[in-house]
C-alpha cells in the first residue's frame, strides 16, 4: 500500500490575503488601469469643505455677552448660519460670537455692496429722497436699474434748480462701462472715481454718498428680549393710542427707541411676552423692528426702533399729494407691501393693518408697526366686530360676519391703506356710520376711485376688495405687480 505525502501548504491569515484578493478584483474590474466603478471607496483622503467667509457691511457693537462687534469691511468665518437673523462668526482673532445676518455679505458674492455708494434695489423714488433729504451738491448712489444686470447712478444736483438725475451706466460690448462715450473704463468702481475727478458730460461731479445708515437688527441680541428699564432713559411723548402712551427714548445711551408704554388692564400681558420672544426674530426692511420689553413692573414697556416722521396716516394729512407725487405714493404702498409679504411668508397675521398702524422715518421709507398687537387687546369694544372702536372700515366680510382672520383679511385691511395713501389720509367711508359700512361691505360695494389714481392702480384696490378671501391675491403677488407698476 503506497501511501501518498501530503504537501505543506502555507497558511495564510485575512490581512495577508486582502492585498491579493484587491489587486485581483483591481485587475478585473480595471482592465487598463481605469477609474474604480461607481461606489468604489477611494482611497485618496476627503478634501476639507471650505468654510464660508462673510465680509462686514456695517459696524456692529455687541452689548450682550455671545454677541461679537463687527467692523465694516473686516473678514469673518462663519461657524452657524442655521438661525435666520443671527449668525455664529469666529472674528480673525479666534473670537466667536453672534452678529446680525444682514450686516454682512458672503465674500465671494460681495460684488459691489462693499461700495458706500451702492444701495442695490433701492427705487428710483427712495434714491430720490434719500439724496433730497442730504441736499448736498453732487451727492450720488448707484442702484440696480429695473433692466436686470444693469445699473443707474442717481445723482443730486442744485445747478439750476434742486433736481436729481438718474443716468444709466452702459456697458460696451469689449466689457468697458461708461456714461459718456469718451470716458470708459474696466470697471464700475473706476468709472465711479474717474467722475470723482471729472464731470465728464454729467451735470456735477460726484462729490459725496448719503449718510451710511445700518440697517435694524433682529432684536438686540441673538437671545435677548427682555430690556432693563435702567438701560432706558425717556424723553417727550410722542403720541397715546388704544395701548398707552408713546415716548421717544434712548437705549443704552446710543440707540434711539420708541416705547409704548401699556395701560395696565388693556391687553393679557403674559401671553403677550411669550409673544415678545417671537415677535423679537421678526427682522425686515419695511417692518418697525421689536427690541424687546420691559416685563419685570408695571406698566410694561414695549422698546421699538425709533421712526421721526411718525404714522403714516398723520405723515399723508400733513402732505398734499402734489408735494409727493403718484411714484412716491405707489412706493409707500409697495413698502408696505413688502412688509407684509414678509409676515405672510412667516403665517403671522397683522390683524389691524391701517395708515394709522404704520410708520414713517427719514427720506420716505415706511414701516409696518404694532404687528399681531390686536391679539392681546382685552377690550371687547376693540377685539368684537360689533365694538364701536374695532376696525370696521378695514375689515372685510369674513371678519364683520365671523371673526375670521388671515392673511387674506390683512390683504383687504391693505386695498383699504392703499386707498388713504392715494387720498392723502383721508378717512375712508367719511362720515358714514359703521352699521352703514357693514352694509354697503356685504353688498359688496367698495370705496370710489381716489381722486387722480391712476385705473391700474385702482384696479389692485378693487383685486385686495374681492368678497371671498380665495379669491383676493397673496401679498407676494401684490408685491410683484406694484414692482413692476412702479418701473413702468
Amino acid at each position: 500500500m503506497v501511501t501518498k505525502k501530503k504537501s505543506k501548504i502555507p497558511c495564510l491569515s485575512l490581512s495577508s490575503f486582502l492585498p491579493a484578493l484587491e489587486a485581483v478584483t483591481a485587475a478585473v474590474t480595471m482592465p487598463g488601469g481605469g477609474a474604480p466603478p461607481p461606489g468604489t471607496p477611494s482611497s485618496k483622503p476627503k478634501e476639507k469643505q471650505k468654510s464660508k467667509v462673510v465680509v462686514a457691511l456695517y459696524p456692529f457693537k455687541a452689548i450682550e455677552s455671545g454677541d461679537l462687534s463687527l467692523e465694516k469691511g473686516a473678514e469673518y468665518e462663519v461657524v452657524d448660519d442655521s438661525q435666520e437673523h443671527w449668525w455664529k462668526v469666529k472674528d480673525e482673532n479666534g473670537s466667536v460670537g453672534y452678529i446680525p445676518s444682514n450686516y454682512v455679505k458672503e465674500k465671494e458674492t460681495i460684488g459691489l455692496q462693499k461700495y458706500e455708494w451702492y444701495v442695490g434695489e433701492m427705487s428710483r423714488q427712495h434714491a430720490e429722497s434719500l439724496l433730497k433729504q442730504e441736499d448736498k451738491e453732487g451727492c450720488f448712489v448707484v442702484r440696480n436699474s429695473s433692466t436686470k444686470g444693469m445699473y443707474t447712478l442717481s445723482l443730486y444736483t442744485k445747478v439750476i434748480h434742486p433736481q436729481t438725475k438718474h443716468y444709466h451706466i452702459k456697458q460696451k460690448d469689449t466689457g468697458e462701462y461708461y456714461l459718456s462715450d469718451k470716458h470708459c473704463c474696466a470697471s464700475i468702481p473706476e468709472l465711479i472715481n474717474y467722475h470723482k475727478h471729472n464731470s465728464g458730460g454729467l451735470c456735477s461731479r460726484l462729490k459725496t454718498t448719503p449718510c451710511d445708515r445700518p440697517p435694524a437688527t433682529a432684536g438686540l441680541s441673538h437671545d435677548k428680549w427682555e430690556i432693563d428699564p435702567n438701560d432706558l432713559v425717556l424723553h417727550e411723548e410722542l403720541g397715546a393710542g388704544q395701548f398707552g402712551v408713546v415716548r421717544r427714548g434712548k437705549l443704552y445711551g446710543t440707540r434711539d427707541a420708541a416705547v409704548k408704554m401699556m395701560k395696565e388692564g388693556t391687553m393679557s400681558e403674559d401671553d403677550f411676552i411669550e409673544e415678545a420672544k417671537v415677535m423679537t426674530k421678526l427682522q425686515h426692511d419695511n417692518l418697525v423692528q421689536l427690541y424687546g420689553v420691559c416685563s419685570k413692573r408695571r406698566p410694561i414697556y414695549i422698546v421699538t426702533e425709533y421712526m421721526c416722521n411718525g404714522s403714516l396716516f398723520n405723515y399723508l394729512r400733513r402732505t398734499s399729494p402734489d408735494q409727493l407725487g403718484p411714484a412716491v405714493l405707489l412706493d409707500m404702498c409697495l413698502q408696505v407691501c413688502k412688509g407684509m409679504a414678509y409676515l405672510e411668508r412667516h403665517n403671522y397675521i397683522h390683524r389691524d393693518l391701517a395708515a394709522r398702524n404704520c410708520l414713517v422715518g427719514e427720506a420716505n421709507v415706511v414701516k409696518v408697526a404694532d404687528f399681531g398687537l390686536a391679539r392681546y387687546v382685552l377690550d371687547d369694544q376693540y377685539t368684537s366686530s360689533g365694538g364701536t372702536k374695532f376696525p370696521i372700515k378695514w375689515a372685510p366680510p369674513e371678519v364683520l360676519n365671523y371673526t375670521r382672520f388671515s392673511s387674506k383679511s390683512d390683504v383687504w385691511a391693505f386695498g383699504v391703506l392703499m386707498w388713504e395713501v392715494f387720498t392723502c389720509g383721508k378717512v375712508p367711508y367719511g362720515r358714514m356710520k359703521n352699521n352703514d359700512v357693514v352694509e354697503m361691505v356685504q353688498r359688496g360695494q367698495v370705496l370710489e376711485r381716489p381722486k387722480g389714481c391712476l385705473i391700474e392702480i385702482y384696479n389692485v384696490m378693487r383685486a385686495c376688495w374681492r368678497q371671498s378671501p380665495d379669491e383676493r391675491p397673496s401679498f407676494r403677488a401684490l408685491k410683484e405687480e406694484l414692482s413692476a407698476m412702479l418701473r413702468d
